[in-house]
């Protein structure tokens, strides 16, 4: 089916980029076009979603290129949507937030901010609706380019510092990215993705697919699986929207949706059983979903936990993906929106922490619940979701997880169930206390002394986001198909496991 909205949906964020540009002297003109460009975006992905649950593929071809049986264009296929529908709803959010944020702090550079970061998003949207490797490469190096000027935002020698890393990370990853792409393309003529994988990928000796197979895991370093992940906690220096859409859901999404196509679309669910590469992968995710959570409990700075509370959760998204059960890819298409709604109210919470009360360390925020009540229920909502409990999101991702570890094979099905287990009482430790100390301990005032303020919420701009972001982590939970989630994944699967 071919169809100009996949187009349309990238020249959203590049026209409103251009808009913004514009209109850098006038704020309250610069700021529309950036909520209409959301809306918009929005509006067209949720389109293309009922003619995908009823079997299309939407695509549109940009122009051929160079190589044989390689176009540059879309093709938008359930799983694909899913990611799509995740950022472009959070990025109206997102986008409200950020008025609120920027003009609270009276941030310097608004519009660079602004402008760098539709961009980011159109990056983001591209990796989603891309119909090849090759498109999908360039696009998710448009996110690496367009997220280092939001990073360095602040032009502190520390956050200057933590850009430079940030840009050696991921484009030393690109390098191997490339190649891997490369090397595909020469030994199946093609870099389409194919539900199952791609055949002729198969018929390669077995040591060049593991290699092929660990220069896409290393070319995907925005999914920070460790031993390479130390680059997104220092990058949490970005002002807390950044954080937010960028590092919750638009970087470290296209890095663990590009991991889960490479399993499912180019490898395929037989190959990677055969040279046991699954196992590899769910070592790896496991190791990262563990060491992180210990991290995460050692930190004092709300940000830096949420930033390795990241790291251990994608990791739940690679290890569904590695097990390649029915259940398994199911929990890692359903965490990437069910995750993106969590942790986002997470960091939105931080942020509004941050402005109402200049709180930015964990220690500090004794009876915050007290004097922030909204934003302290909503940062409730989304680390419950994220320990994997009713009545949000969360339970229903992780109890797909544990059944894909159970439909494994024994013993290997005992130890990552205890794996997901360990690491879900890992996430209470390091986020019950944070709700402990705000609801049940007695604020502390000026000079440690034990006193009561008065209730301070962030500008409506901001607590208006996090509110809407928790409500929706909760309505998953009652009705998951809300905006199309579940069927697309059920289709996905299907078409991976035949049923489709």
């Amino acid at each position: 089916m071919e169809s100009i909205t996949p187009l349309l949906v990238i020249l959203c964020p590049a026209i409103a980029a251009v808009l913004i540009s514009i209109s850098r002297n006038k704020p309250n003109i610069r700021e529309v076009w950036t909520i209409a460009a959301s809306i918009v975006m929005f509006a067209l992905v949720l389109s293309m979603a009922p003619a995908v649950v009823n079997g299309a593929k939407i695509s549109y071809t940009i122009f051929p290129t160079m190589f044989e049986n390689i176009n540059f264009g879309f093709r938008v296929d359930a799983f694909g949507l899913i990611f799509a529908i995740t950022t472009s709803s959070l990025w109206i959010l997102v986008s409200f937030y950020s008025i609120g944020y920027m003009r609270a702090l009276n941030e310097h550079g608004q519009t660079r901010f602004f402008f760098f970061f539709c961009l980011a998003i159109l990056g983001a949207l591209g990796v989603a609706l891309s119909s090849n490797l090759l498109t999908l490469f360039i696009f998710y190096e448009i996110i690496t380019i367009s997220t280092y000027p939001l990073i360095i935002h602040e032009q502190t020698p520390e956050a200057l510092k933590a850009g430079h890393k940030y840009f050696a990370y991921l484009l030393t990853s690109g390098v191997f990215l490339l190649f891997a792409i490369m090397f595909t393309y020469y030994l199946t003529g093609t870099t389409d993705f194919i539900p199952g994988g791609i055949p002729a990928l198969a018929s390669a000796t077995q040591i060049i697919a593991i290699i092929i197979f660990f220069c896409f895991l290393l070319g995907f370093l925005k999914s920070a699986w460790m031993p390479f992940h130390s680059w997104l906690p220092t990058a949490m220096i970005a002002p807390t929207p950044v954080s937010a859409l960028l590092h919750a859901v638009a970087v470290v999404k296209a890095g663990v949706f590009g991991i889960v196509r490479i399993v499912c679309y180019i490898y395929g669910v037989d190959l990677m059983q055969e040279l046991n590469l699954w196992l590899v992968l769910a070592i790896i995710a496991g190791f990262t979903m563990l060491v992180a959570s210990f991290f995460a409990i050692a930190q004092d700075d709300l940000k830096k936990r949420l930033a390795y509370s990241i790291i251990s959760q994608l990791s739940y998204i690679i290890l569904g993906a590695a097990m390649v059960t029915q259940s398994g890819i199911s929990a890692a298409m359903l965490y990437i929106p069910f995750h993106g709604y969590m942790k986002i109210t997470l960091f939105l919470c931080a942020g509004a922490i941050m402005v109402a009360s200049g709180k930015r360390r964990i220690s500090e925020m004794a009876g915050l619940g007290k004097t922030m009540p909204v934003t302290m229920l909503a940062f409730s909502v989304g680390a419950i979701g994220m320990v994997g409990l009713p009545p949000v999101c969360g339970f229903i991702s992780k109890l797909f997880l544990c059944f894909g570890a159970w439909e494994l094979f024994s013993p290997y099905n005992w130890i990552f169930l205890a794996v997901i287990l360990i690491s879900s009482l890992l996430d209470v430790i390091y986020f019950f206390p944070i709700i402990h100390a705000a609801f049940f301990k007695e604020p502390i005032g000026e000079g440690g002394m034990s006193g009561s303020y008065k209730v301070k919420e962030a500008p409506r701009f901001m607590l208006i986001p996090l509110v809407i972001t928790a409500a929706i982590s909760i309505i998953f939970f009652i009705h998951p198909n809300t905006f199309y989630i579940y069927d697309l994944m059920k289709i996905a699967v299907g078409q991976l496991f035949g049923g489709v």
